[in-house]
């Protein structure tokens, strides 16, 4: 059998989780789940977005404000294009829904996104002028925000076995 994790579950966990086969994805390719594919894309734009901030708060140099825009705006669809995969799994897959870290997952990935379309708004016309603070708060927070929502995927797909290949029932809770 294989071992178990030796740190304890920040949410629920039952031993039976570590011999359930697991639940397929919803959206999947030959068998392959899309959402951990799509979601290292706004992931990537939105992480490096406080970054950008933080060079041009040094530089002044405009061309990392305009940068910080963009990824923004990459965010913004690409995590919609995300969020459109994580919520056809979420409401497709019972499983996802009984587990607390399903719905940390998603209200972490609103509200991240959110945030993100406030920031775009609030840079829209002026690339440099919302930065600091507000802007480069508002992208710290969301970075953090990426991080902790992760987590809780990762909760989902190590621990709960959802979207993986396993013979489980997505109607079973």
């Amino acid at each position: 059998m294989t071992q178990t994790p030796n740190l304890p579950p920040l949410i629920e966990s039952h031993q039976s989780d570590y011999q359930d086969t697991g639940v397929t994805s919803t959206v999947a390719i030959a068998g392959h789940p899309l959402h951990p594919v799509i979601v290292t894309l706004p992931i990537a734009f939105l992480v490096a977005v406080p970054v950008c901030d933080l060079v041009y708060l040094f530089t002044k140099d405009l061309f990392w404000a305009r940068g910080s825009f963009w990824l923004i705006a990459a965010g913004i669809l690409t995590g919609l294009l995300a969020a459109a995969t994580g919520l056809m799994d979420f409401f497709g897959i019972r499983k996802v829904r009984s587990h607390s870290a399903g719905w940390a997952h998603m209200i972490l990935n609103i509200v991240a996104l959110t945030l993100t379309i406030v920031n775009l708004g609030l840079r829209w016309g002026n690339f440099a002028g919302s930065i600091v603070p507000t802007g480069l708060v508002i992208s710290i927070i969301v970075a953090l925000l990426l991080g902790l929502s992760g987590w809780y995927g990762g909760e989902l797909v190590y621990r709960h076995k959802i979207a993986v290949i396993g013979y489980g029932d997505r109607n079973q809770s």
